[in-house]
């Protein structure tokens, strides 16, 4: 390390427990600019050698204290800064993002790291409870009875190709698992590998310094779908968490279904995040409204889950203002770059398929070509909306379709037709409190996260985030890939009852 820059050789590998290794074939990454490398390419053997060195690093690592994990998160955290502008370069290669936008993901990055070692210092996570004994109860003495969250095992995690960072080798679902006391096994995404080797060179630099079990941490990279299925299938993997497209999550989700030991698939699939304007507020505001949703649809290139799709309005003139102004804003959004070559052909695809609905009518139509993405807008009746479910599926890219019902009631009724969503937004004034009123409760089964007059794109990493909701936005209602409580993803509560002092947990010892 020289001058706070990365300065090691390309591996071009997979690490396991510690060591760089090759694979049984090599795959050629497609950076956005400049000529690929060769990375090596992933097997079910690797997964194998991964996951058992993960077991037997499992009872030494999960018997550190929180204050020992924590240090550990905090010098991971160190170690990715110090990488940061060959992080930073290389990421913007591979991915087209800004070298802003790395920099701004690296941050949560690091942040999402400490937050967590902050937050298994204080142990709420730990969910500890206490029922003293109560031995002259009658009819029967109560027994003593104490609770903890304690970590399940080694966790697989698959690298989101949006989030290169936070979302990937050292993203959300590493860093809570570490911070449970889990190893971590993650698949990178071969959309960029070269970004997820330094900071997997990060993590290992952490784990020496601290002189830790080097099986803690493993990352295979790319391979084909072999891979990904030996890595959920393998029967020392206690839990999986995934960024993902709905098919691939689906199906990894089903293989652990199958498993003879049934595991938790923790995974974040789709979501068009519908945002409703409701009359009082279109009136007042309707053009401001356009231009925030406009910036939401085509924030990075449309790439985020958390991505407004959707909007829905009483037809009128106010809602005619509002989709010429949403018109107009658009026009004036020259071609991004997308992720891969893939997420820029599925989304011409995307975006045909929705042009092509009965009733749809185009507002704004481009002709987005090679890697790069343009946005579109639609616009169709509430009646053909609620006839052709497949317009509420998501286009992952700059494209919104704005629905135009006939009144609050049809309004209701496209709340009542969406599918489960991460987000879904108000944008209200005080003379819609009693249309919201029939909104919120339907919303509040559809989403895991509610806004009033703002946009979803940004989400923060607080305790009290959650960024997950019912089926298909993820596979796990009760859970959130963001924020503190996502921790609890990897941990299972476990009783002693009467158990003796001496041989407690030290963290529930003294209770």
């Amino acid at each position: 390390m020289a001058d706070g820059g990365y300065v090691g050789p390309a591996q071009g590998r997979h690490l396991i427990a510690g060591e760089w290794v090759s694979g049984e074939g090599t795959f050629r990454s497609s950076p956005w600019t400049g000529e690929g490398r060769e990375f090596a390419v992933g097997s079910p053997a690797l997964v194998d050698r991964a996951v058992r060195e993960a077991e037997a690093a499992f009872p030494i690592y999960s018997a550190l204290t929180r204050e020992e994990r924590a240090a550990f998160l905090e010098r991971i955290a160190e170690e990715i800064d110090a990488r940061g502008p060959a992080i930073t370069e290389v990421g913007h290669l591979e991915t087209g993002l800004p070298k802003a936008r790395m920099e701004g993901e690296r941050g949560r990055t690091t942040g999402q790291l400490r937050l967590f070692a902050s937050h298994i210092r204080k142990g709420d996570h730990l969910d500890r409870r206490h029922d003293a004994a109560l031995p002259d109860r009658q009819p029967l003495p109560r027994p003593d009875l104490k609770l903890i969250q304690l970590p399940i095992g080694p966790v697989a995690v698959f690298g989101a190709s949006n989030f290169p960072l936070a979302f990937s080798v050292a993203g959300g679902d590493t860093a809570s698992a570490l911070a449970a006391g889990c190893p971590v096994v993650v698949k990178g995404h071969s959309a960029h590998p070269g970004t997820g080797e330094v900071v997997a060179e990060a993590i290992l630099a952490a784990i020496e310094a601290l002189d830790l079990p080097l099986g803690v941490f493993s990352l295979i990279q790319g391979g084909d779908r072999r891979t990904g299925e030996a890595l959920v299938q393998h029967p020392l993997i206690k839990a999986v968490g995934f960024t993902g497209s709905l098919t691939g999550g689906r199906a990894l989700f089903d293989l652990c279904a199958r498993r003879p030991e049934p595991i938790p698939f923790f995974g974040e699939l789709g979501s068009v995040n519908p945002m409703f304007v409701l009359p009082e507020a279109l009136r007042a505001r309707g053009n401001q409204i356009a231009t925030g949703w406009v910036g939401s649809l085509t924030m990075g290139a449309g790439q985020f889950c958390t991505n407004p799709g959707i909007a829905v309005a009483i037809d009128g003139e106010p809602t005619d203002a509002f989709a010429r102004h949403a018109a107009d804003g658009l026009a004036a959004v020259g071609p991004q770059t997308m992720l891969t070559d893939g997420i820029a052909s599925a989304y011409r695809e995307g975006s045909q398929r929705v042009g092509a609905g009965q009733g749809v009518r185009a507002l704004h139509a481009t002709e987005p070509s090679g890697r790069n993405a343009t946005p579109f807008l639609y616009e169709v009746s509430g009646e053909h909306f609620l006839s052709q479910p497949d317009l509420a599926h998501e286009v992952f890219g700059p494209l919104g379709l704005l629905v135009r019902v006939t009144g609050e009631d049809q309004m209701v009724a496209v709340a009542e037709a969406m599918e489960g969503q991460l987000t879904a937004t108000l944008q209200l004034d005080g003379g819609d409190h009693a249309l919201a009123r029939r909104l919120t409760p339907i919303l509040e089964r559809k989403a895991g996260r509610l806004l009033a007059n703002g946009f979803p794109t940004g989400v923060e990493v607080t305790d009290a985030m959650v960024h997950g909701g019912p089926y298909p936005a993820s596979t796990n209602f009760g859970a959130t890939s963001v924020g503190t409580l996502s921790i609890r993803r990897w941990l299972r509560p476990v009783s002693f009852q009467n158990w003796p002092e001496e041989l407690l947990p030290e963290d529930l010892k003294g209770m």
